[in-house]
């Protein structure tokens, strides 16, 4: 049995709280368009499916109980969202006018290459996933189904806020866009700013 009732608001809840990927959303939909960044959202559910399908593998459970492993995969993830973060703060102002739809290929990938990273380097999402979608399980047989279930709905309310997220970021983008350079160096600075902000909150947490 699976309690939807209780599921549903819970994962709600979780998704819309501003995390490194809602807000990488949100500025890239900002700075390069609605597209590319609906395009990074869905490089962030093939993240968490891979995760969910380490969870019903069991593989969470036994990280959790693995503290050089997830010390490993911890540090990764704050390495990688502190160059993240420097990366923003140090773009330079041409640079950060640039529309990714009208620049090279390599730029254009960068942004689903990003969302993919921080997903897969965030243990807490792991962690979240082994933790949250089995409390909402009557366990016995067929656990491994309705946990793989959990998951792909949790999946639905992500893309769902995501796509929220990067609607707002639009509209931003639309209304604010005869700022252009001037404009896009602040949705840089802040994003910088609030990802270090994630990295430093990650690196004194207890996971």
């Amino acid at each position: 049995m699976i309690y939807w009732m209780d599921f549903l608001p819970a994962a709600v809840l979780i998704s819309v709280i501003p995390g490194v990927n809602q807000l990488l959303g949100l500025g890239n939909a900002i700075r390069s368009g609605a597209r590319w960044a609906l395009v990074g959202i869905l490089a962030r559910l093939v993240a968490f499916a891979l995760l969910i399908g380490a969870v019903v593998l069991g593989l969470g459970a036994a990280l959790a109980q693995s503290p050089g492993m997830l010390a490993v995969i911890k540090w990764s993830g704050i390495a990688y969202l502190t160059w993240i973060g420097l990366a923003a703060l140090r773009r330079k102002p041409e640079n950060a006018s640039a529309v990714v739809d009208e620049g090279g290929r390599a730029d254009r990938w960068r942004i689903p290459r990003q969302e993919f990273m921080v997903a897969m380097t965030n243990p807490k999402a792991l962690l979240l996933f082994a933790a949250l979608l089995p409390q909402f399980t009557s366990g016995g047989r067929n656990t491994e189904l309705r946990i793989a279930l959990l998951g792909l709905a949790y999946m639905g309310v992500e893309a769902v806020i995501g796509g929220l997220y990067v609607g707002a970021g639009r509209i931003l983008r639309w209304r604010l866009r005869s700022y252009k350079g001037t404009f896009a160096r602040r949705v840089d600075q802040i994003s910088g700013i609030c990802i270090l902000v994630l990295a430093g909150a990650l690196a004194v947490g207890s996971v």
